[in-house]
């Protein structure tokens, strides 16, 4: 899984996977401390959180994902075929 950006503890990574990918939605995987929120880009919806994730994070990623969202979507058009995606830069840089 393609690794997108990180700030303050919370790691977002970015993939696809026609196979296997249960949210066909555009959408980023985000992690903290072990714990995986998937929420969708541009809007920002929570698809799947692991209930132990900090609404806190939470919030901080939709904010990151209103930012962010052009580049956001660029990546996750080079993610569908197969194209190497971008880093994009976090909050706390």
């Amino acid at each position: 899984m393609p690794h997108v950006s990180d700030f303050y503890g919370v790691i977002i990574w970015m993939y696809w996977d026609e196979k296997t990918s249960k949210h066909h939605l555009p959408h980023i995987h985000a992690e903290y401390f072990g714990h995986e929120a998937v929420v969708s880009i541009p809007e920002g919806e929570v698809l799947d959180a692991d209930p132990a994730f900090p609404q806190k994070k939470i919030r901080m990623v939709q904010t990151w994902i209103d930012i962010h969202a052009e580049e956001l979507m660029a990546d996750w058009s080079l993610a569908e075929r197969h194209g190497e995606i971008f880093k994009i830069r976090g909050l706390d840089k």
